[in-house]
């Protein structure tokens, strides 16, 4: 049964506020799932076997295929959807496509993400499950937790937003490697960057004070590039954002905090200083690269803050 997205504006109801995760709502019975086919890991018989269980409780499932970029955003922003819960199947800037979508919006219904994509850190952060059968019987339940999130410049992420290497390897690799070669892109774009880069300091105003780096994250989330550990006093699911900022960004001090990364044991690392923040301003004398959750996001400078609401979103 397909669902309108047009002209229903008056018999949509309220999405419910953000829980606590100990709570069950009633039942939601309009359901929209949204799919990047674009995606990498993109699988359309898992999309099936979904809207299927969903119908067969009584649920009423559209399943929409995107043909653009910034189609995502475009259909979460439509004051006239009205639908009780958006599933999302689609890596990390497909869920960030719909948070901005949901900016447009007074109250959004509810999130469900299909963990596709790249390296779908979302989905590491809120260990959520992989098979159909799974994903369908987390959306059926219906457990919820508010999802907060930060905005660099207005624009919403739900991991991080930062500047210097990361967000310059992140630039640099093209979309077809990406979606050829996944995770391995990166590394192959992180070695050529390292090489002959321009190193420039990086001017982090925070809460009153000026802080001098070479990279910095601000983070939303704990995770960063799937299952590692970036911050654990981050999580998407409470609130406040975190500053990890990099004082040395030479290649030995790279693979310092590499293998950091990769041992749980960042917070630990030499040159490396976390911190909660507020509020953070990321300059440069000259224009660095920046990103959000993933996906390019021009240079510096960029104003970061803790978004001004949660949204609700379905965990296991």
């Amino acid at each position: 049964m397909a669902l309108e997205l047009s002209n229903c504006a008056a018999t949509a109801a309220p999405a419910p506020g953000p829980r606590d995760g100990n709570e069950v709502s009633g039942d939601a019975r309009k359901i929209l799932i949204i799919a990047n086919p674009t995606a990498g890991g993109f699988r359309a018989a898992v999309l099936d076997r979904i809207a299927a269980a969903l119908r067969g409780d009584g649920r009423a499932v559209e399943l929409h295929l995107t043909s653009r970029a910034g189609e995502i955003g475009e259909i979460c922003s439509n004051p006239n959807l009205a639908v009780d819960i958006v599933v999302v199947a689609g890596g990390d800037g497909s869920v960030n496509e719909a948070l901005t979508g949901f900016e447009a919006i007074v109250a959004p219904p509810a999130l469900a993400v299909v963990p596709f994509g790249t390296a779908n850190v979302l989905a590491c952060e809120l260990s959520l499950p992989r098979r159909a059968d799974a994903i369908a019987r987390m959306i059926l339940r219906r457990r919820t937790r508010p999802l907060h999130y930060g905005t660099a410049n207005g624009r919403p992420f739900v991991l991080m937003a930062s500047c210097g290497f990361d967000a310059e390897v992140v630039h640099a690799v093209p979309l077809k490697l990406k979606r050829r070669l996944g995770k391995a892109a990166y590394v192959l774009s992180a070695f050529k960057v390292v090489v002959g880069r321009p190193r420039r300091d990086i001017a982090v105003e925070i809460d009153g004070e000026t802080l001098r780096c070479r990279l910095a994250v601000v983070a939303n989330s704990s995770h960063y590039g799937g299952p590692f550990v970036l911050c654990p006093q981050a999580g998407a699911t409470r609130e406040g954002l975190h500053l990890i900022a990099l004082m040395n960004d030479s290649f030995p001090a790279l693979v310092r905090v590499g293998i950091a990364l990769l041992r749980g044991r960042l917070s630990r690392a030499r040159d490396v200083v976390m911190r909660p923040v507020t509020h953070a301003v990321l300059r440069a004398d000259e224009p660095v690269a920046a990103q959000i959750d993933g996906d390019p996001f021009g240079t510096t400078p960029i104003e970061v803050a803790p978004a001004a609401r949660a949204l609700t979103i379905i965990v296991p």
